[in-house]
């Protein structure tokens, strides 16, 4: 009966065996599993990679902090371009449908009310934008290291936040400029934020597969989210557009644009933030569709995060090669 060589240390002690080579017609698959060896990059168990992407909480945080840094780090005005660009981009949409085309009428408080539209909107267009690039953006650590994938995704999700909790600052300043006060109703706008950002990073893990496979999808993004944002009430009031126009004949035309998640979490923060517009909004928002604002928010957020992530992590052993 022959014996596997073995390899002996310089006295004649053995210290290893060299495994024996494929029988013959064995695949290669059947002999790694028979010597209990594994892909290295396989998808581990749902409950391992929710724990191992736990367990890499402090590295999202730093990485999402790193990035967050040197994203204007070749400006010369640095992080304060975190505040200019959306404030840059309410003051051009104040300019063309605000005062030349008029959509402030009717709405009182117009500049808080688009603001609050402008920033909220921003947080998940920026979250769905950097999302579609967070793993062809880093291909190079993806197939350096061995970790959660996930990880990137929810990075960018978090840098969106840090971001949005700056712009903030400026938010609240601009409406209790323009005479809110602060109350407890505002403190709704906590909840309204932390779904808004479940719904954020469940997005974001979608298109950071379909962007992990198709970088064309970053071509048409601009495109798409140009169009999300004319359609969700960040320039105008969706109630009282359907309210005055023949968009009341189509009730199910009008529970479509009323489920838009852009709009719901736009509209919350409104309806919590603004007095003056939720006075206003209730002629046409009864408490029953508020009720509902609440509950599609619950289900969006839900349903993107558990989904997302579900979405993301069936592709994980795919990432980074080719």
């Amino acid at each position: 009966m022959s014996h596997p060589e073995r390899l002996g240390s310089p006295g004649g002690e053995s210290v290893g065996t060299i495994a024996e080579p494929p029988h013959v017609n064995e695949t290669l698959a059947d002999y790694a599993a028979r010597h209990g060896l594994r892909q290295s990059a396989a998808r581990p168990p749902l409950r391992k990679y929710l724990q191992s992407v736990w367990a890499r909480r402090n590295f999202i945080w730093a990485f999402a902090s790193a990035k967050n840094i040197s994203l204007y780090s070749d400006s010369r005005l640095g992080q304060v371009w975190q505040l200019l660009t959306p404030l840059l981009n309410a003051a051009v949409y104040y300019l063309i449908f605000g005062l030349l085309l008029g959509t402030k009428h009717g709405i009182p408080g117009f500049v808080p009310f688009l603001v609050t539209g402008v920033f909220l909107f921003g947080f998940t267009q920026r979250s769905v934008s950097s999302g579609a690039k967070s793993v062809g953006d880093n291909l190079s650590l993806i197939r350096a290291l061995h970790f959660p994938r996930a990880t990137l995704p929810l990075a960018i999700a978090v840098v969106e936040l840090q971001q949005l909790l700056m712009a903030l600052v400026v938010l609240f300043a601009i409406i209790f400029a323009f005479g809110e006060t602060p109350g407890p109703q505002m403190l709704l706008f906590v909840p309204v934020v932390m779904l808004q950002l479940m719904f954020n990073v469940g997005i974001s893990m979608v298109m950071a597969r379909l962007g992990a496979f198709n970088r064309d999808i970053t071509q048409l993004l601009p495109f798409v989210m140009r169009t999300w944002l004319y359609t969700s009430g960040v320039i105008f009031s969706l109630p009282a557009l359907i309210d005055r126009t023949k968009l009341a004949d189509y009730p199910i035309l009008s529970e479509l644009m009323q489920l838009n998640p852009a709009y719901v979490y736009i509209e919350l923060s409104r309806y919590v933030l603004l007095s003056k517009y939720r006075d206003h909004v209730t002629n046409v928002l009864d408490l029953n569709e508020a009720g509902q604002l609440w509950i599609a928010a619950v289900v969006w957020a839900v349903v993107m995060l558990v989904g997302g992530f579900m979405y993301f992590y069936r592709a994980e052993e795919r990432y980074g090669r080719g």
